[in-house]
């Protein structure tokens, strides 16, 4: 497999205008007849270019799902970014975080049910594209974590990778879209959920309001 999807899997000429009518092409017939059942000979025909041709620009039909794969992605964190981008707390930004990724996630797979294909796909496999995607939640993740503990929002003492990665864990079904099609049913109940109760176990505990028993202990 290769390690980069973007850099390299191009072979010959870089003629970025070809390269992105291949994309386009690819990324309509994917649409229309799916990934997995799609050949780069399929390709071929289907552009009109042969099938040596489609290769001088990438080694694999693996190569031309990853830029579509990575464009898509992409488009996702860009909403969930625009998202988060006017949050007036870590808190909302917390909330806002589950609920961008499972609403764009799912109309990704209602709308382009066929390119999805090729997300889950990238999921399973775990392509570049979808590392470095998750990459970028955990760093969102982390930045959210900071910035509520410096303005007292949230508790201290947990190190922080492990807060980190406890909530990535939580919210990768939702981003990895290979869990996410068997979790559509409840994924807008989670994106509700699943924050408030993180979020109550991040509040800094205040030993004032704490009960104390009133019976003397026997």
């Amino acid at each position: 497999m290769n390690d980069d999807m973007n850099n390299s899997t191009t072979r010959g000429p870089q003629d970025h205008e070809i390269r992105d009518q291949i994309i386009n092409a690819a990324t309509q017939h994917f649409g229309h007849y799916g990934y997995e059942k799609t050949t780069v000979s399929d390709l071929a025909k289907a552009i009109g270019f042969s099938k040596a041709y489609i290769y001088k620009f990438f080694d694999s039909k693996q190569a031309i799902g990853g830029v579509i794969c990575t464009n898509r992605l992409a488009m996702i964190m860009g909403i969930v970014e625009a998202a988060l981008a006017d949050a007036p707390s870590a808190s909302e930004k917390l909330r806002r975080l589950f609920r961008s990724i499972s609403e764009a996630g799912s109309d990704l797979f209602f709308h382009d049910r066929k390119l999805y294909d090729i997300a889950a796909v990238a999921s399973r496999d775990q392509w570049p594209s979808v590392k470095a995607h998750e990459l970028r939640i955990r760093e969102l993740i982390q930045q959210i974590l900071l910035e509520g503990r410096e303005t007292g929002e949230f508790e201290r003492k947990t190190p922080l990778d492990e807060t980190t990665n406890a909530i990535f864990l939580i919210l990768r079904p939702y981003v990895n879209s290979s869990q996410l099609q068997y979790n559509l049913d409840n994924a807008a109940e989670a994106a509700a959920h699943l924050p408030a109760l993180i979020l109550r176990s991040l509040a800094p505990v205040s030993y004032t309001h704490l009960t104390l028993p009133t019976t003397p202990y026997v």
